[in-house]
């Protein structure tokens, strides 16, 4: 083995590879100052040379020994460059890694130590020239290819010296250690300069990359417009990078890791691209806010600013930011995937914990009604991006990630449905004794259907959530005593019915009853007869007006709710009118075939009084459906004009002509339809009946 070692060491020493190595043992003469230069005249001369004892000079040797000596000393050869001592140090690495190998199966004993060649501190100190020249700017970086490659090329040679020979010191002896631990040093002393520019090149190339191209509002790389027929996809590549940058970052954190520069590296990358990342996300709008600003703050700011900007915020980093980073680090760290996973996972963890918190800290503000939909907003996101999270982080991290974005999800959806429940204490609460003048649609009416219609745009998100949290639910439903008798009473529709369904009929049950409270406040049973078909039928109408709303209600609930208003109109028109038709009815008009005046005349005055005093008074009542509005009309004068023109036609004939017939028959059956087209205008000037005749 040391025959072998010797013979490497020698190829690096620079002696020529033809050279045999047995010649050069057996020469019989070795070349010596004594014979350097010696050129016989003849053959005798050369026998004499050959028998003459070795070390007797001939006659006048010296001097022309002298002479010749300094005839033949070679000029003095240039210094190799980097390139042919690469090539030497190339030589050298495969011979210690081969004697690495064979120290690894060998006895301690057998050990020997190679020689390390003088040709190493020649290229350090072409090395070390080659960096300075970096370092003061007579190179720059990227503007020679071959000059930054011949670089790293030799930052690599570095690096595997540096570990091969720490390799050989351990297995070494102790006493041959020396020399080698001093060449040691002084390429741990080289390697770090070089590690040093490195590192910065690596920083300022991330941080230069990042903020001098062109980018989008979103932050990706731009290049020139595609043509129309490729796709906008193909466009962007990395955050701001270009593919050369990317290239040159990854061959020097090649180098960096190679050398044991892992760290640095590392660092270096994470805090470059986490400050981007979070520069990016604070140009969409996103701040961070603890809870206590959260819960602090006023309701328009977080619906009109900061929950808008919250789902675009996230919606961008699940679709263009993260992945955007994640094949970042795979490229620059294309050799080591495992370290790229968690840099990335590193990065985006900040934002994801920001944006997490932020929807944390919604679900903990006080509840109120108007929320439920920003909450839905913020459910719907979480769980429409939830998957693609999954498929961006690696396994370890996503089972941590994923109990996080759940956990989030979750409490907004609790937060939801509790919101949602608390409708009916809404209902419940009010209980307000003051009627709405002329029986118009109450103000909980209009509140609730509007609520419920845009509740069941989020209906099948509400099934979800209600099918998720069914306990709370069923927790918050059992406290109340009515609950349990309900749940045994319903129709088998709703028993089949989804939880949200279930919570909608109870709703509508609420409202159904405080709606038949308020109608017993008005005195006339006529009016609260106009206040529960204008209030069934808004209800009505909202319900079939929304798809979603109408689905969840189904049809058998719409048609009884129709037949509930027909029936208030039946009593309306039996308390309002029954009275007008018994004055215009031929009963008890006649004695023994003889009509009698007084009566007839008192009819026509009842009649005149009871009309002119239901125009005065359901004139100002409310019908706001134009529709209900015609159809009340369109009833009345179907069942009052026939009955108050036969009256006439029959009966006026009895009356004397001139200030008589005037006097007791005011209106005529035109007139009657007229002023009935003025009821439910909710007009109060309307001039009296008596006042516009005269």
């Amino acid at each position: 083995m040391e025959k072998d070692l010797a013979e490497h060491s020698g190829s690096f020493a620079g002696k020529d590879e033809n050279t045999n190595v047995d010649d050069i043992s057996h020469s019989p003469v070795p070349e010596t100052a004594d014979n350097i230069g010696a050129k016989p005249d003849s053959e005798t001369e050369k026998a004499a040379d050959a028998d003459r004892v070795q070390g007797e000079p001939k006659e006048g040797e010296e001097e022309e020994e002298e002479t010749v000596v300094a005839v033949e000393v070679p000029p003095e050869t240039p210094l190799p460059s980097l390139e042919k001592v690469s090539e030497d140090i190339d030589r050298l690495l495969l011979t210690l890694q081969q004697n690495n190998d064979d120290n690894n199966n060998a006895d301690v004993n057998e050990v020997s130590l190679l020689e390390i060649p003088d040709f190493v501190e020649r290229f350090l100190d072409l090395v070390e020239e080659k960096i300075a020249r970096y370092d003061t700017g007579a190179t720059k970086s990227g503007e020679v290819v071959e000059e930054d490659s011949s670089l790293l090329e030799a930052v690599n040679r570095i690096s595997k010296l540096m570990k091969l020979l720490r390799e050989e010191s351990q297995s070494e002896k102790e006493e041959i250690n020396g020399k080698n631990d001093l060449l040691v040093n002084r390429i741990g002393v080289v390697q770090q300069r070089a590690m040093s520019y490195l590192e910065d090149e690596f920083r300022l190339l991330m941080e230069e990359s990042g903020n001098h191209s062109k980018s989008d509002p979103k932050g990706k790389h731009v290049q020139a417009e595609p043509p129309e027929s490729e796709p906008a996809e193909t466009v962007t590549h990395f955050p701001g990078y270009t593919e050369e940058a990317v290239a040159s970052l990854n061959k020097i954190a090649r180098e960096m890791i190679s050398g044991g520069y892992e760290s640095e590296c590392f660092h270096d990358y994470t805090i470059s691209r986490r400050h981007a990342l979070e520069e990016s996300v604070h140009k969409l709008g996103f701040q961070k806010f603890t809870i206590e600003e959260i819960q602090k703050m006023q309701w328009e700011a977080l619906e009109r600013d900061h929950i808008p900007t919250w789902i675009n915020t996230f919606k961008e980093c699940a679709a263009a930011y993260f992945p955007g980073e994640r094949k970042l680090a795979e490229s620059v760290f294309s050799d080591h995937p495992s370290t790229a996973a968690s840099l990335f996972s590193n990065i985006s963890r900040g934002v994801t914990i920001q944006l997490l918190n932020f929807a944390e800290s919604m679900s903990m503000t006080k509840r109120a009604g108007e929320k439920l939909f920003k909450l839905l907003d913020m459910y719907e996101t979480l769980r429409d991006l939830i998957p693609n999270l999954d498929n961006l982080f690696p396994d370890d991290y996503v089972s941590e990630l994923k109990a996080e974005t759940t956990s989030g999800k979750c409490r907004l959806g609790e937060a939801a449905i509790l919101i949602f429940c608390d409708l009916e204490n809404s209902i419940k609460s009010d209980t307000g004794k003051t009627p709405v003048a002329g029986g118009a649609v109450h103000p909980l009416t209009r509140y609730i259907m509007n609520y419920l219609r845009l509740a069941c745009e989020y209906k099948d998100t509400l099934e979800e959530v209600f099918r998720e949290h069914s306990k709370i639910e069923r927790a918050d439903s059992t406290s109340r005593p009515h609950y349990e008798e309900e749940k045994k009473n319903v129709q088998k529709e709703k028993e089949n019915a989804s939880p949200f369904a279930a919570q909608l009929m109870r709703v509508m049950e609420l409202l159904d009853s405080n709606l038949e409270g308020k109608a017993k406040l008005y005195k006339e049973v006529a009016l609260s007869c106009i206040f529960m078909m204008n209030n069934g039928r808004y209800i009505v109408q909202k319900i079939k007006g929304s798809s979603e709303i109408y689905e969840v209600m189904g049809e058998t609930w719409c048609r009884k709710r129709s037949t509930e208003l027909r029936t208030y109109h039946k009593n309306y028109q039996i308390e309002t009118w029954s009275k007008i038709l018994g004055c215009l009815s031929p009963k008890g008009l006649s004695d023994n075939g003889k009509v009698q005046k007084p009566v007839l005349k008192e009819r026509f005055k009842s009649f005149n009084a009871l009309f002119e005093e239901i125009h005065k008074t359901q004139s100002t009542w409310v019908v706001s459906d134009e529709q209900l509005q015609s159809e009340l009309r369109v009833s009345i004068s179907a069942l009052v004009i026939p009955a108050y023109r036969s009256f006439l036609g029959r009966f006026s004939q009895y009356l004397d002509p001139g200030r008589q017939t005037e006097k007791y028959i005011k209106l005529q059956a035109e007139d009657v339809e007229n002023y009935i087209d003025e009821l439910f205008d909710g007009n109060p000037h309307h001039q009296a009946i008596a006042r516009k005749k005269a």
